[in-house]
Protein backbone atom coordinates (compact mmCIF):
# COMPACT_ATOMS: atom_id res chain seq x y z
CA UNK A 1 0.00 0.00 0.00
CA UNK A 2 1.49 3.76 -1.01
CA UNK A 3 1.72 6.57 0.74
CA UNK A 4 0.60 8.57 -1.57
CA UNK A 5 -1.65 7.37 -4.02
CA UNK A 6 -3.67 8.67 -7.60
CA UNK A 7 -6.27 11.64 -6.53
CA UNK A 8 -4.48 13.00 -2.69
CA UNK A 9 -3.53 16.80 -2.96
CA UNK A 10 -0.52 17.41 -1.99
CA UNK A 11 1.94 19.77 -1.32
CA UNK A 12 5.71 20.19 -2.75
CA UNK A 13 8.33 20.10 0.06
CA UNK A 14 10.97 20.58 -2.72
CA UNK A 15 12.46 21.87 -5.58
CA UNK A 16 11.69 24.59 -7.92
CA UNK A 17 7.69 24.29 -7.06
CA UNK A 18 7.71 24.49 -3.57
CA UNK A 19 4.84 25.04 -1.72
CA UNK A 20 3.09 24.42 -4.63
CA UNK A 21 -0.37 22.34 -4.23
CA UNK A 22 -1.90 20.14 -6.69
CA UNK A 23 -3.56 16.91 -7.10
CA UNK A 24 -1.76 13.37 -7.81
CA UNK A 25 -2.77 12.64 -11.76
CA UNK A 26 -0.87 9.26 -11.59
CA UNK A 27 1.69 7.15 -9.87
CA UNK A 28 4.74 5.20 -11.34
CA UNK A 29 6.85 3.59 -8.93
CA UNK A 30 8.87 6.45 -6.94
CA UNK A 31 7.67 9.01 -8.86
CA UNK A 32 4.21 11.32 -8.87
CA UNK A 33 2.37 13.54 -11.58
CA UNK A 34 0.86 16.50 -10.24
CA UNK A 35 -1.31 18.99 -11.91
CA UNK A 36 0.22 22.22 -12.23
CA UNK A 37 3.69 21.41 -10.77
CA UNK A 38 6.34 20.71 -12.74
CA UNK A 39 5.49 22.47 -15.87
CA UNK A 40 8.17 21.36 -18.73
CA UNK A 41 8.07 22.81 -22.79
CA UNK A 42 8.02 19.64 -24.54
CA UNK A 43 8.79 20.11 -28.79
CA UNK A 44 6.39 17.51 -30.70
CA UNK A 45 6.62 16.77 -34.02
CA UNK A 46 3.11 16.41 -35.34
CA UNK A 47 1.13 13.11 -35.80
CA UNK A 48 -1.26 12.85 -38.67
CA UNK A 49 -2.44 9.35 -38.06
CA UNK A 50 -3.04 9.87 -34.05
CA UNK A 51 -3.84 13.69 -35.30
CA UNK A 52 -1.89 15.34 -32.99
CA UNK A 53 -0.65 18.99 -33.60
CA UNK A 54 3.03 19.80 -34.03
CA UNK A 55 4.73 22.71 -31.63
CA UNK A 56 5.24 23.52 -27.90
CA UNK A 57 3.13 21.67 -25.34
CA UNK A 58 3.51 22.55 -21.75
CA UNK A 59 3.13 19.40 -19.68
CA UNK A 60 3.64 18.29 -16.32
CA UNK A 61 6.92 16.07 -15.19
CA UNK A 62 6.65 13.57 -13.04
CA UNK A 63 8.49 14.55 -9.73
CA UNK A 64 9.85 12.05 -6.84
CA UNK A 65 7.50 10.95 -4.21
CA UNK A 66 9.73 12.01 -1.36
CA UNK A 67 9.55 15.60 -2.39
CA UNK A 68 5.54 16.17 -2.10
CA UNK A 69 3.64 15.47 1.15
CA UNK A 70 0.20 14.82 1.84
CA UNK A 71 -2.03 18.08 2.50
CA UNK A 72 -3.72 17.88 5.69
CA UNK A 73 -7.19 20.11 5.44
CA UNK A 74 -7.54 20.28 9.15
CA UNK A 75 -4.02 21.38 9.74
CA UNK A 76 -3.65 23.08 6.35
CA UNK A 77 0.07 21.91 6.00
CA UNK A 78 1.82 18.90 4.42
CA UNK A 79 2.01 15.70 6.96
CA UNK A 80 3.54 12.38 7.05
CA UNK A 81 1.34 9.36 6.79
CA UNK A 82 1.33 6.44 8.77
CA UNK A 83 -0.70 2.77 8.59
CA UNK A 84 -2.86 1.76 11.08
CA UNK A 85 -3.88 -1.70 10.74
CA UNK A 86 -7.63 -3.15 12.02
CA UNK A 87 -9.00 -5.73 13.90
CA UNK A 88 -10.16 -7.25 10.49
CA UNK A 89 -6.79 -6.68 9.04
CA UNK A 90 -7.18 -3.96 6.50
CA UNK A 91 -4.42 -1.73 6.43
CA UNK A 92 -5.56 2.22 6.73
CA UNK A 93 -3.62 5.27 6.34
CA UNK A 94 -3.37 7.97 8.90
CA UNK A 95 -1.83 11.47 9.73
CA UNK A 96 1.08 10.80 12.30
CA UNK A 97 -0.02 14.11 13.77
CA UNK A 98 -3.38 13.31 14.75
CA UNK A 99 -3.75 9.67 13.91
CA UNK A 100 -6.87 10.78 11.79
CA UNK A 101 -7.74 8.78 8.75
CA UNK A 102 -6.88 9.93 5.26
Amino acid sequence: MNRIRKGDQVVVTAGKDKGKKGDVIRVAGDKVVVSNVNIVKRHTKPNPQAGQPGGVIEREAPIHISNVMLFNPASGKGERVAFKVLEDGRKLRVFRSSGEAI
